[in-house]
């Protein structure tokens, strides 16, 4: 399988509608990306947790999943599950962040994604991030709405062995939850390693991605 690789890659914005969204769905790239271009510069905005434990474990896990990278982590303090009625919040916070931001990547949730703030996220990505590579990252859960995506970052197994290590290690309001385990995390990998042929991987959907074949 051929792989295209950006020219440049010096900024990433990453887009949660709860804490932990980023890590679980594109954790493994970023360990991945940051290991390979330290000094990356990565700016994270949460829509919901903030001024919770929650933001506390946010922030230490973005940490760890962005080691030597420039991370700026914003948490907003929209109540989960209520995304609809922020609509403008939620709007204005992306234009803040577009505005004071030049990203080479966007990484948010997939606007096929079963639960309404995920998915109020992903629709409200495009109207913001307009010429941007924009990839949308799946969160596995009982919906059972994983898609069949066509974007793959492969995962060298120690990132992805990290990956599930660090999801349980900083996240403990978590662990309550039936499928929050390693055996999902790299389960699911493994599946998307299989469909790339890779051993692990994290996989993707993006809406648009223009091709310049006449370049250098």
């Amino acid at each position: 399988m051929n792989g295209l690789r950006p020219a440049v890659l010096d900024g990433v914005v990453a887009l949660g509608a709860h804490c932990d969204d980023i890590a679980i769905g594109a954790g493994g790239t970023l360990l991945t990306l940051c290991a390979a271009r330290p000094g990356v510069r990565v700016d994270a905005l949460v829509l919901s947790g903030g001024g919770t434990e929650r933001e506390d474990e946010e922030r230490a896990a973005l940490a760890a999943f962005c080691p030597g990278a420039d991370l700026a982590v914003t948490v907003l303090k929209i109540p989960d599950g209520r995304l609809p009625a922020h609509w403008e919040e939620a709007k204005d916070a992306l234009e803040e962040l577009r505005a004071r931001t030049r990203p080479d990547l966007v990484l948010a949730p997939w606007e096929g994604d079963a639960h309404q703030d995920h998915r109020g996220l992903a629709e409200l990505v495009p109207t913001v991030f307009r010429d941007h590579l924009a990839l949308g990252y799946e969160i596995v859960k009982w919906d059972g709405d994983l898609g069949r995506p066509s974007v793959y970052q492969p995962l060298e197994p120690a990132m992805a062995e990290a990956k599930a290590g660090l999801l349980e290690r900083h996240y403990p309001s978590q662990r309550r939850r039936a499928w929050y385990d390693r055996e999902a995390f790299l389960g699911l990998a493994r599946i998307r390693g299989i469909e790339c042929g890779a051993r692990y991987a994290e996989a993707f959907h993006t809406r648009k991605l223009t091709l310049d074949l006449a370049g250098e």
